[in-house]
């Protein structure tokens, strides 16, 4: 199949055998219902043992999976009485970005979040769900209006990173990044943030300033992309998955770090599986964070928020007074 991944390999040629012995057996008119079943008994056995072993490598390729669900799709079955916002009434409109009002179980709420494509033409229109400036200062414009009327603001994150060309520079790429860090930071409404694909670098963290982050079972999240990491450590970007491996970039690491603040499952094998079960499972841990965050005050929001950060990188002192 070709929505498999190389790691999956052995799964898939183990049901292309199922699905030959099957054809065989109803063509030739045999009975081969014992093999089959011994077969679909080590099929299953092979599955839990491959998902519950994978390495940061692998997670790294079903985080990036072509068909892993995105923040459009999410939207379309978590929320209703979606209204999209575009522009950042200063450049354009980023097709990197998306997001606007809707409700979550009644509730109004802004959400935001970042957009690949769903084919080539898609993905070059979005810009690989890499934003340029006027993507960040659209979700801010967004997110401000929240603020304003006091709604919470959920976001999706999924980039490799903000756009790093020339273009996006002279338009004040590290500003606008820096902008929505600093203002994300004051807002005085719940903020929750989902990492559901690749959270990668600033790009990822001008969306990622929440009271709560959480991230999917197979998501990433990186300072920088591993291809970025490799081409700096190893002088070669194609030992990316060297580097994922090296650079603790899953959820398990990352909840360890105290980064994150929870892990939502996948089913068994990635989002892309059963995304309407993946999208019941992100609104059902959306919806206990935010009946949570609702019962505080505006002051113990921003102190959570901002408790939460700088406990991240905390350091404590050996007896010799080194650090630990």
């Amino acid at each position: 199949m070709a929505s498999d991944m190389p790691f999956e390999q052995p799964l898939f040629e183990l049901k292309k055998k199922i699905a030959e012995l099957r054809t065989f057996g109803a063509e030739k008119q045999i009975d081969f219902s014992e093999e089959i079943r011994r077969l679909e008994e080590r099929y299953a056995q092979l599955e839990d043992e491959l998902y519950a072993t994978m390495s940061s490598a692998e997670k790294m390729q079903l985080a990036r999976h072509p068909q892993r669900p995105t923040t459009i799709d999410y939207i379309s079955t978590i929320f209703t009485d979606f209204i999209e916002f575009h522009g950042d009434r200063l450049y354009g409109d980023d097709l990197a970005i998306v997001g606007g009002l809707a409700k979550l179980n009644g509730i109004p709420v802004t959400v935001v979040g970042h957009q690949k494509g769903k084919d080539t033409k898609d993905n070059i229109a979005r810009n690989f769900g890499c934003p340029h400036p006027e993507g960040f200062r659209k979700a801010l414009r967004m997110m401000r209006q929240a603020n304003k009327f006091k709604r919470p603001i959920v976001t999706f994150i999924d980039t490799k990173g903000a756009f790093p060309g020339n273009a996006a520079e002279e338009r004040g790429q590290g500003e606008a990044i820096a902008r929505n860090l600093l203002e994300m930071a004051s807002f005085r409404v719940p903020i929750i943030c989902v990492v559901i694909g690749e959270g990668g670098s600033g790009g990822a963290l001008a969306l990622g300033v929440g009271n709560k982050v959480l991230m999917l079972e197979n998501a990433i999240y990186s300072v920088i992309s591993p291809e970025g990491a490799a081409s700096i450590l190893y002088k070669d970007a194609s030992k990316a998955l060297l580097a994922a491996e090296a650079m603790k970039i899953t959820a398990d690491h990352i909840l360890e770090l105290g980064v994150i603040d929870g892990i939502i499952p996948e089913p068994k094998g990635g989002a892309h599986r059963d995304p309407a079960a993946q999208a019941e499972f992100i609104k059902t841990a959306i919806w206990e964070q935010l009946q949570h965050l609702l019962s505080m005050n505006e002051q113990e929001l921003l102190e959570d928020r901002y408790q939460k950060f700088r406990d991240i990188g905390r350091f404590t002192f050996n007896q010799e007074g080194n650090h630990a």
